[in-house]
């Protein structure tokens, strides 16, 4: 596989990485750990160096995870972890929580966790309005200093955080959700990124499942499973959405390739230092995603993406509003 560097950080990476949230959390029951182990050592196999995980995956249990699935290639690999939650004693999230000494507290754990000296890149997973972004950027500044952590990162940070950020500690890269179905990025967030230098990360760039063309209006979530609770995965509006899937089928078809891959294959086509990091649980979606790397789409076959999708209006929100609170403007 191909790699790229995000930004001007000098941090080099896989064109895609590997998303490792929905191996603990997020979409129904845990996966075994064994297999969950397979899974991320198969994708290593398959050219990815980037993987991506959270304390809050679990919580805890997605950092652990991924500690023992990849020390055997430690140094083949980069690991990005995020801070910036309380959880209470059942596990759920209290609150959210970036002041410095917190921060220093879920790095050292975070380090045990993941069997590792070092994150390679430490992302702030939410903005915390209770603490200013200077003293959250200087934390990781002086963490980076200490030779716990290798790069700071953003994840759902507006233009202005953003700015602020990287005028203490440079940003190495930004993780927000970017999809042919979610593109408000690209109004104010990656032509700043492009000045500054920063690298884009798009977590669900397959509309958290619903652009491989597997989900339609009458599918039943685990659950667990928090697309539940999601707007946009409500019956309705996968119904509406339906039009969006069908469409994005037949440029797949006529390209050979699936839904999937053309997705994947648009996002890397935006910039050279955009790097989506698709999660799965399944073997056989390993391995179509990873193929999404190698399908290159021209300039007549991006026009042709953005005439056939330009009269379709994807409806629902992409959070409920609760979570949609905390994302940063």
């Amino acid at each position: 596989m191909q790699k790229r560097t995000l930004g001007n950080s000098g941090l080099e990476v896989s064109a895609l990485g590997l998303g490792c949230m929905g191996l603990s959390y997020g979409y129904g029951p845990a996966t075994d750990t064994a297999d969950a182990i397979k899974l991320i050592r198969a994708a290593f196999e398959r050219g990815v160096t980037f993987f991506d995980t959270a304390e809050a995956y679990g919580p805890y249990k997605n950092e652990t995870l991924l500690g023992e699935a990849l020390s055997p290639f430690r140094d083949k690999v980069v690991i990005a972890t995020k801070f910036g939650f309380n959880f209470g004693p059942d596990g759920g999230q209290s609150g959210m929580n970036s002041r410095p000494a917190h921060i220093r507290e879920v790095a050292d754990a975070a380090l045990k966790r993941l069997n590792t000296d070092v994150i390679d890149l430490f992302y702030q997973h939410r903005v915390d309005p209770d603490v200013p972004i200077e003293d959250v950027a200087g934390t990781v500044k002086d963490l980076i200093s200490e030779g716990k952590v290798k790069h700071f990162g953003l994840s759902e940070a507006g233009v202005r955080t953003i700015r602020r950020a990287h005028a203490v500690q440079p940003v190495a890269a930004l993780q927000s959700e970017y999809s042919l179905w979610w593109r408000e990025p690209e109004q104010d967030i990656l032509p700043t990124l492009e000045e500054l230098g920063i690298g884009f990360v798009p977590f669900s760039p397959l509309g958290k499942g619903f652009l491989t063309g597997a989900i339609n209006e009458a599918t039943t979530f685990d659950s667990k499973d928090f697309r539940n609770v999601v707007p946009r995965f409500s019956a309705e509006a996968r119904k509406a959405n339906q039009a969006l899937v069908d469409r994005l089928g037949e440029i797949a078809r006529d390209k050979g390739a699936t839904p999937a891959q053309i997705a994947l294959a648009w996002l890397l086509a935006r910039k050279p230092w955009i790097v989506p990091i698709p999660g799965t649980t399944k073997m056989h979606r390993l391995e179509e995603n990873v193929g999404g790397a190698t399908v290159q789409l021209t300039a007549d076959d991006l026009a042709a993406i953005e005439t056939a999708l330009a009269d379709i209006k994807v409806e629902g929100d992409r959070y409920p509003a609760h979570l949609q609170a905390r994302v940063d403007r």
